[in-house]
């Protein structure tokens, strides 16, 4: 699993005392008093206490990073509507069957805690006794993450396709022929509903428009980002990592290579609602280059081990065949009537090896023959083989590397657009009544 859980991302080395202030944060004064449903998902609420907790573990957060802080009513109608978003989405994963077992999740704590160089048992005690903080909730919230995650992967990533055409016309671009600059940038986004009318445009237009005006008096973009945004990086301040430009979102992708660090572009609009982005710093990456690697032309024979041959009749017999060959039969000729894989009938032949193309035990004792020489009989999980290495190469890789980097690249695009617009309809399919106000 790829996903170290966005409520927990701080848990990484040298945030420890961040991630227990977070989930240390006091409980609001509300919470002490009757509390109140603040809005309605299906058949799920979320309550003033939950909603102002959630609030209130954001502000710490944004304090504990120098940010400047928005007004709280506009945070907390940011965490509710990504409250009901999480609720949505976990009931759709567990409707589906999505289950996150007792070793996935103890895995997953494990992490953290290796991230924060403690151990489980040191890691909970700092939580639980310095901060106070319910293991039973810290485990339930990672719970949730993964099974969030899963639900993406299974109903969003899986379904992402990236043609060998798409990968070539990346490839042949004017960006990527361009160069290898990279580009940090941080963005607003406000999501448009399914099937959005002329006038809920005009709506959110008039959001973006008190935005640009904010951006325009000096406001800071990352406290605006996170009072207003619908991205899921608004926590962050809208913040994206480093990304080149095929690994922007295809909206900014026009505009970034026109504007300086530290402009901010005007309201750009694509089908899943409209965007705000600040460039904040540009660098060119890495420089490609050429990548060689080594690889092997073998041959083997194998014996699988069955009712019929134990492992050590299979190993004699091997030997015995290795001795023939030494004496002068030919290696494919023994490998075609005897052999056990498919192999058998290209006399053995296993074609150009690279690293990792193997299993370990078959690479290991492939790497120390001199070429053309035959090995004693070597065990594998598949059975006993003999082995011949023929010649040895090295090979220039870096064509299919840069298209490995451009299919990814590709299809973290898709992803992020298409998440956005599942997220957009899971929402408009559900019932949702919003009792903030009353």
């Amino acid at each position: 699993m790829n996903v170290l859980l966005s409520m927990y991302r701080m848990a990484l080395p040298g945030a420890l005392v961040a991630i227990m202030l977070l989930l240390s944060a006091p409980m609001p004064v509300a919470a002490a008093m009757l509390d109140r449903i603040v809005a309605v998902a299906n058949d799920d609420v979320v309550t003033l206490s939950e909603l102002s907790e959630r609030t209130d573990k954001f502000m710490l957060q944004l304090r504990q990073q120098g940010a400047a802080l928005p007004p709280r009513e506009q945070v907390e109608r940011q965490m509710l509507d990504r409250l009901i978003l999480e609720r949505l989405q976990l009931r759709r994963a567990r409707a589906t069957g999505i289950r996150v077992d007792e070793l996935t999740l103890e895995r997953a704590v494990q992490r953290i805690a290796e991230q924060n160089n403690l151990t489980v048992a040191r890691f909970r005690e700092a939580l639980e006794k310095q901060e106070g903080v319910k293991w039973a909730q810290f485990r339930e919230d990672i719970r949730n993450e993964i099974l969030i995650s899963r639900l993406r992967e299974r109903d969003v990533d899986n379904r992402i396709q990236v043609s060998d055409a798409e990968v070539d016309a990346a490839l042949a671009s004017p960006e990527a022929q361009a160069g290898n600059r990279e580009y940090l940038v941080s963005h607003i986004f406000l999501r448009a509903p399914e099937g959005a009318t002329p006038e809920a445009w005009g709506r959110l237009s008039a959001r973006a428009n008190e935005i640009m005006r904010l951006v325009g008096q000096g406001d800071d973009f990352a406290k605006l980002a996170a009072a207003f945004s619908d991205g899921k990086d608004a926590m962050q301040g809208g913040a994206l990592e480093w990304r080149p430009l095929q690994g922007l979102p295809t909206v900014f992708a026009d505009e970034v290579v026109k504007m300086k660090t530290g402009q901010v572009s005007s309201v750009l609009r694509s089908p899943a609602g409209l965007h705000i982005f600040k460039l904040m710093d540009m660098h060119d990456g890495k420089q490609s280059r050429e990548l060689k690697v080594e690889q092997t032309h073998a041959r083997h024979i194998l014996l699988r081990v069955a009712d019929v041959l134990n492992e050590a009749d299979a190993k004699r017999r091997l030997g015995d065949l290795r001795q023939r060959i030494l004496a002068g039969a030919k290696f494919e000729d023994i490998a075609r009537t005897n052999s056990s894989d498919a192999s058998a009938a290209r006399g053995g032949d296993l074609g150009w090896l690279s690293s990792g193309d193997t299993v370990p035990d078959f690479e290991r004792a492939m790497g120390v023959l001199k070429d053309g020489q035959i090995s004693e009989p070597v065990q594998t999980p598949f059975g006993w083989h003999i082995i011949q290495v023929l010649e040895r190469r090295n090979v220039d890789v870096s064509g299919e590397r840069r298209r490995l980097e451009a299919r990814q690249l590709l299809r973290e695009r898709k992803s992020d657009e298409a998440y956005e617009a599942w997220l957009r309809e899971l929402r408009d399919e559900a019932f949702v009544e919003m009792r903030y106000n009353e």
